[in-house]
């Protein structure tokens, strides 16, 4: 008795994916590039011509236009923007440059080592290998960047890919003052193979405009990331408070001049005083004007403020109604800060007054803060 054989036909899986260069035409045949207008009709004689609708009339081309970009050639694409979606930053308007206009977000880091540390995690992120780099000049330009898309997959073939390598540069264009720059980029490389057969491409200049927009848009992207962690981690720092210490002037001998007390913040110059802006109005002072190079809060004591009534009751307030200055001076390692009170002659008030608003100002100014 003979058995029956079920045949097993295999069939070879193959799996077909659109180029980058197919994705970047219409589909189907573009015979429509070769068409010729038909002419009218030929209108026996004693006949009226009919009348013809201009709706669907083709314009005629402008002296502009490249003529060559038909059929095949035509990109389709819709065109890339760039989009500065990290905190503090933007793009000029009027500006065909593929570029990113960039803020500084913090006063205490210097913007070119920002946007230089940023860059290069980026590039460690995404594995791009850097070339050679040039922070003076405020340059990075990338080794090449390859990706690869699998064309056609066989299951007992090799696998088509097609393969784009590039190599860019990145500019960082710090301005002297440090508050704002650019950042900028060029592909300066560009390279193409299907197969392991390398592809003649000659980009255009709008191709060129979008590899470049979406790199740079990419790396915006990371940083808008690592800025959103810098400024949690800032709101952090500040919320927490700052230790102040009350530092007595030493008794004087006669004919010596005597010396001011002052209070000591254990945090650098910055810190304190961005504290101080938030705690000089809770204590009852009023900021009239403010000179953070110069280091003055000019403020003004009132005798209504709730806060010298619930800390002194109805005790005498320790510092009279009036005008004073504020003084801020960091130490040599930027590591504590000094607090003078003076008068609007920029000379030391009593020391009494100084000991006097002490405690109010070192509770105010230890308090943690909530974060927003």
């Amino acid at each position: 008795m003979l058995k029956q054989v079920t045949p097993i036909i295999l069939i070879a899986a193959v799996t077909a994916c659109s180029s980058p260069i197919d994705r970047r035409q219409a589909n189907g045949n573009d015979e429509y590039a070769t068409l010729t207008s038909q002419a009218k009709l030929v209108i026996p004689e004693g006949l009226s011509e009919p009348v013809y609708s201009s709706e669907y009339d083709i314009p005629n081309l402008s002296a502009k236009a490249d003529t060559e970009l038909v059929g095949k050639r035509l990109d389709i694409r819709p065109p890339l923007q760039v989009l500065p979606m990290a905190e503090g930053t933007h793009v000029e308007e009027s500006s065909d440059s593929i570029k990113v206009v960039v803020e500084s977000i913090d006063n205490d880091i210097n913007l070119r080592d920002e946007l230089f540390g940023i860059l290069k995690n980026y590039f460690t992120s995404q594995s791009i290998p850097i070339l050679k780099e040039d922070l003076q000049a405020g340059t990075i330009e990338t080794d090449w960047i390859e990706n690869q898309e699998v064309i056609d997959s066989s299951l007992w073939g090799s696998d088509d890919i097609y393969l784009v390598r590039q190599r860019y540069l990145f500019t960082v264009d710090v301005r002297p003052h440090g508050r704002s720059g650019a950042l900028s980029i060029e592909l300066i490389d560009h390279e193409e193979s299907y197969d392991g057969k390398d592809q003649e491409i000659l980009l255009s200049g709008e191709d060129k405009r979008r590899y470049t927009i979406d790199m740079l848009n990419s790396s915006i992207a990371y940083m808008s990331v690592k800025r959103s962690q810098a400024i949690k981690a800032k709101r952090l720092r500040e919320s927490l408070g700052i230790e102040v210490e009350l530092v007595k002037a030493p008794e004087t001998v006669e004919g010596e001049t005597p010396q001011a007390s002052y209070w000591l913040a254990q945090a650098p110059y910055t810190r304190t005083w961005d504290r101080l802006r938030i705690v000089l109005p809770e204590m009852g002072f009023e900021i009239v004007d403010m000179d953070s190079n110069k280091g003055l809060y000019y403020i003004n004591v009132n005798d209504d403020s709730g806060f010298w009534s619930s800390l002194w009751n109805e005790k005498k307030l320790p510092v009279k109604e009036g005008s004073y200055r504020l003084r801020i001076e960091q130490s040599d390692e930027n590591v504590t800060t000094r607090i003078y009170l003076n008068n609007m002659a920029d000379e030391p008030v009593d020391n009494e007054v100084v000991e006097a608003v002490y405690d109010g100002l070192s509770e105010l100014m230890s308090e943690d803060r909530k974060v927003r």
